[in-house]
């Protein structure tokens, strides 16, 4: 279409300048012939066309014009192409001004030979009047001709760059999609939205390197995780953070799947896969999870079996005195029978008058109740002390890090007091002042000086057994430092270990906000 516009304008750019062209010099031709003095000489002999006839005829075959006409100032012709015209009036009735004005001037009109553009000059004697008018035409058929030639190779020359750039933008066509991989603009666009869209809405951080290992893409889980501020697009990732990961899958082509990487006060989980293009490495993609948070997450689904536990442990035991109850009944022993119902009606009304009555939270409640069950499967007294008050907690006090805190200081107090004469744990809460206080206290053998500074050293225990140990106390203690808290422990040997816990009523995210 832009190659079809540009022609049409060309062309009538073209017609316009060629018959101006043609305008002007027939009015130069006839300006020269004006002052030629052989021709005013001749006005003044008895046969003015004997003279002027021949010189006018070679100037109209050597300049190319239609005719060259001269007149005198009546009209009347002393030349013309076709010697029958001589001494015929002349045609067109464009020669006044130039007759009775003196002017040079260019015109269309028809005369003999058809519509032509002429150029009129008058002629002067020497006194500066006009005694005849010279006018030199070309057909107007002719120009049009001219035009059409002209523009004919115009369009010759456009369309052979037309077929050309046609030609040009299929073999570009093809390329972009093949770079492209067959995707329409609108449909590339997409992409980029969605493909912005998921690297920012995920919670793994990624990274993109080019083969010389410069960042060209990392979203912004990727920053938090790496501590990296600012814009890295177009930095090398050496100075960054431990890139040997990213290098080694450049260099071999091979990926890198799981592999551990310990950055700052972090352990992170790196995966690396290398992008291709046309067979040979392009870059890196690499992907980031903290493994804290899933060991969190794991230690958290372990609390919550262990807590299922408990429950399936309470219901093991009621269920265990339901079955005594019965047999006592089917003996006949009735008192026997409502002397347990008694004991053990006193004894649940008490324990329960505590948790439901002093603890107020039935997050606490639920982990109780099922440490009581637990208890009394082991036959370990377990103690709610009466002073306990408790509140509902916090809203920022999710139920996966008091299953972890409670939990495992509670079963770690069961363990201690296991295979003692009148294993006894105690449990203590309240809410007064601006801390959670929990508190845990066994009378089993204590703990020494020497491993008290070791205990929550993930890994270490002072237990026996092939079963894998030493992991409760330092999850308690992550979850507690999660929460802004402390745990304190004191312990004399042979006397009991007391585990205390305080967690901050306020969340330290809600003070930054107010």
């Amino acid at each position: 279409m832009l190659i079809l516009l540009l022609t049409l304008f060309f062309g009538y750019r073209e017609s316009q300048q060629i018959e101006e062209n043609r305008g002007r010099m027939a009015l130069e031709i006839s300006k020269t012939v004006s002052y030629i003095p052989t021709i005013i000489a001749a006005f003044q002999t008895s046969d003015p066309p004997k003279t002027i006839q021949p010189i006018a005829e070679k100037i109209r075959k050597e300049t190319g014009a239609e005719f060259v006409v001269i007149g005198n100032k009546d009209g009347t012709r002393y030349s013309h192409p076709l010697k029958s015209m001589i001494g015929k009036k002349m045609t067109g009735g464009d020669n006044e001004r130039a007759i009775k004005k003196g002017e040079y001037y260019v015109s269309k009109a028809k005369g003999s030979l058809g519509p032509s553009i002429r150029g009129k000059s008058p002629i002067l004697n020497k006194k500066g009047d006009v005694i005849g008018i010279v006018s030199v035409g070309f057909l107007l058929e002719d120009v049009h001709q001219q035009i059409m030639n002209n523009v004919t190779k115009v369009l010759l020359v456009s369309l052979f760059a037309f077929l050309i750039s046609l030609f040009g933008s299929i073999l570009l066509g093809r390329n972009i999609r093949k770079d492209t991989m067959g995707l329409e603009p609108f449909e590339i666009a997409a992409l980029y939205k969605e493909k912005n869209a998921v690297l920012h809405g995920v919670k793994e951080g990624i990274l993109a390197i080019d083969k010389d290992g410069y960042i060209t893409m990392m979203n912004q889980p990727a920053k938090r995780l790496l501590h990296i501020n600012g814009s890295v697009r177009h930095l090398k990732v050496d100075g960054l953070f431990p890139s040997d990961y990213l290098y080694e899958v450049l260099k071999s082509g091979n990926p890198q799947v799981d592999k551990e990487m310990v950055w700052k006060d972090k352990t992170v989980i790196v995966n690396c896969t290398p992008l291709f293009q046309e067979s040979a490495i392009s870059g890196v993609v690499a992907s980031f999870r903290d493994k804290t948070e899933i060991e969190q997450m794991l230690n958290t689904l372990s609390e919550v079996n262990r807590y299922s536990e408990d429950l399936r442990a309470q219901t093991h035991e009621y269920t265990n005195k339901l079955y005594v109850l019965l047999g006592l009944l089917q003996l006949g022993e009735n008192e026997q029978a409502i002397d347990m119902i008694q004991s053990e009606t006193q004894v649940l009304q008490f324990q329960n008058s505590i948790v439901f009555n002093h603890i107020e939270d039935t997050k606490v409640q639920a982990i109780l109740l099922g440490k009581l069950g637990k208890a009394s499967e082991k036959k370990i007294k377990f103690e709610i002390v009466s002073d306990s008050y408790l509140k509902e907690l916090p809203s920022h006090f999710k139920i996966s890090n008091l299953i972890v805190i409670l939990g495992n200081l509670i079963d770690n107090a069961f363990e201690a007091v296991s295979g003692i004469d009148s294993p006894n744990v105690k449990f203590f809460a309240t809410d007064i002042g601006s801390d959670i206080i929990f508190e845990i206290a066994d009378n089993g053998k204590g703990i020494t000086a020497k491993e008290v500074p070791l205990l929550f050293e993930r890994g270490f225990t002072s237990k026996n057994g092939d079963e894998p140990r030493g992991f409760g106390l330092s999850n308690a203690e992550d979850a507690v430092i999660e929460m802004n808290g402390m745990i304190e422990v004191q312990s004399t040997p042979e006397s009991g270990t007391v585990f205390t816990v305080y967690l901050p009523k306020e969340n330290e995210r809600s003070k930054k906000l107010e």
